[in-house]
């Protein structure tokens, strides 16, 4: 049973007469919408990380870091779900299955830690992402090519951003446009770099699964 009204037939009823974008564009969108999401939702972490860790611990900056992703995703990213009246149901979906993801996400890193809790929590939250998505539009065919969309592209984005963090932080002077960065400034770049590659990797992700999620809807507009 999908979820929102987001099934083939109804899908396909509200997009009749509209352009249907392509995977590639699909892909492109995800990409450029959801690094910006991404930039800001880091900013929890990379800008206001010392503070959080003296008022209440990494608990409340992870959540924090995900209620701005779930606000913002739905501006930049709702043309993802074709038809009219997208936004709304982005909003639903996607404020439930990234909820679902950080959560399985912060399991699986704070039970195991290090790179072993990191694909823990990346291969917990992207599963537990592509069965609700596969569930909310009915596309259980898809199930298996958009869990592993989500998580390739995933782990993809985020392990090139830890290595880019590590290798910055190791340099012992930073500089931007000519201007020499104080070691706090030269961090928080790192930190928020990382937050660029892992929306670059996620956002090609959700591209690919939403396409794939509504490959029935197209066929019936095709047919």
């Amino acid at each position: 049973m999908s979820w929102f009204q987001l099934d083939p037939q109804s899908l396909a009823a509200r997009a009749r007469g509209q352009a249907l974008p392509s995977l590639s564009a699909s892909v492109w969108r995800g990409i450029l919408g959801f690094t910006a999401v991404s930039v800001a939702g880091f900013l929890p972490w990379g800008v206001f990380g010392k503070w959080f860790r003296g008022h209440g611990g990494e608990l409340p900056m992870y959540i924090a870091c995900a209620v701005v992703f779930i606000v913002l995703s739905g501006l930049l990213l709702h043309r993802l779900i074709i038809g009219t009246g997208s936004l709304p149901r982005f909003y639903k979906l996607f404020s439930l299955a990234f909820t679902a993801y950080s959560v399985a996400w912060i399991i699986g890193w704070m039970s195991l830690r290090g790179h072993p809790g990191s694909i823990a929590g990346l291969f917990a939250g992207t599963v537990v992402m592509g069965l609700m998505l596969a569930s909310a539009f009915d596309a259980w065919r898809e199930v298996v090519k958009v869990i592993l969309a989500l998580f390739v592209f995933n782990s993809i984005g985020y392990f090139t951003g830890g290595v880019i963090e590590v290798a910055l932080i190791g340099i012992p002077e930073c500089s931007v446009g000519g201007v020499t960065l104080a070691k706090p400034t030269q961090l928080m770049v790192a930190m928020m770099q990382w937050g660029v590659c892992y929306g670059i990797g996620l956002g090609a992700g959700l591209g690919i699964a939403f396409h794939l999620c509504q490959k029935q809807a197209r066929a019936l507009l095709h047919a």
